[in-house]
């Protein structure tokens, strides 16, 4: 398959990349891990301007989607810049909304979730939900069905400060009955903008790498210039690019294997390279306070979100039939 981003598509992303870079994402990234969601909720609604959360959810419901393709390139940018809160969970939670056999429930939640003026948190069979304490609209998908939870517990702690994992209070309105089909939907959308946003946190972890790798001097040289070094960063540089058609490709046929194929590419490449800007960056790399920590973190915790490595091959070999 031969696939080329066209103009505007690719405009798209630049644009969201120029906003993003004049945003300060490090110092909301920061101050979304202490709990103050002031600088985090502006940046999403400047997001939410931007069309991302819209591509997501139909016509129908006051959207422009579904627009998978554009969607994985916005989430490759929102990776790259580390944006914080529950990207991933909104557009899940819009996808699985518009799957459901009873459009009453989209026709109330999603057109604020297109206008960015609601943030969703998902529990998806499981008892936490990412950052509850921000979001709006708490859902729950239990055996029983799909429910609008009440409220939200304490926050516990999490490998990436910025993912601060929440458990859902129980009870609240049955939104519907348990929908398999849109299980299958939302789950795709889950996977496919976790590879993209995974695909962009391993490009800024290796942009950050190389440039330091110009800087630092070892024997009177860079340490880029050591062959060891070139080549840690071509291996990471390899695994990114490898991914990347295998993201844009699933965004085009949306199948649960291509997307989860997808999934365990850009994933397993992230994490590489995260573990190469370690090594490479040394002991500052550890430090809470250097910049390259909020994409390491991220890296480690997104590979094992919506589905791990081993859950995603096994949907690969199963030909997509498996949920989880």
């Amino acid at each position: 398959m031969r696939f080329l981003l066209d103009a505007e598509q690719r405009a798209f992303a630049d644009s969201l990349d120029a906003m993003l870079t004049a945003s300060d994402t490090p110092s909301v990234v920061r101050e979304w891990s202490l709990g103050d969601h002031a600088g985090g909720r502006a940046l999403w609604s400047r997001v939410a301007e931007a069309g991302v959360f819209a591509l997501a959810v139909p016509e129908t419901y006051e959207g422009l989607g579904p627009r998978p393709v554009e969607l994985a390139l916005a989430f490759v940018e929102l990776g790259r810049h580390a944006v914080p809160g529950p990207l991933v969970e909104t557009v899940t939670a819009a996808a699985l909304l518009a799957g459901l056999p009873d459009p009453g429930p989209a026709k109330r939640l999603l057109p604020a979730l297109a206008a960015g003026d609601a943030m969703a948190t998902l529990a998806w069979t499981a008892p936490y939900a990412l950052d509850g304490d921000a979001a709006t609209t708490h859902l729950a998908l239990t055996p029983d069905g799909l429910y609008l939870s009440p409220g939200h517990g304490p926050v516990r702690s999490s490998l990436d400060p910025a993912r601060r994992l929440t458990p859902l209070a129980p009870g609240g309105e049955l939104l519907s009955p348990d929908p398999p089909t849109a299980h299958a939907h939302a789950l795709a959308h889950a996977r496919l903008t976790t590879a993209a946003q995974a695909l962009g946190v391993g490009l800024t972890l290796l942009d950050r790498t190389v440039a330091y790798v110009k800087q630092r001097t070892q024997f009177g040289v860079p340490i880029g210039s050591f062959q060891a070094v070139k080549h840690r960063l071509a291996d990471a540089k390899i695994g990114l690019e490898f991914a990347r058609p295998l993201v844009l490709g699933a965004a085009l046929t949306m199948d649960p294997a291509d997307v989860a194929a997808a999934k365990v590419a850009a994933c397993e490449a992230a994490y590489a390279t995260a573990r190469t800007a370690l090594q490479l960056h040394g002991a500052i790399g550890y430090t809470a306070e250097y910049d390259l920590s909020l994409w390491l973190t991220k890296a480690r915790a997104l590979r094992t979100a919506w589905g791990s490595p081993d859950a995603c091959r096994d949907t690969v070999l199963s030909g997509g039939d498996r949920r989880w």
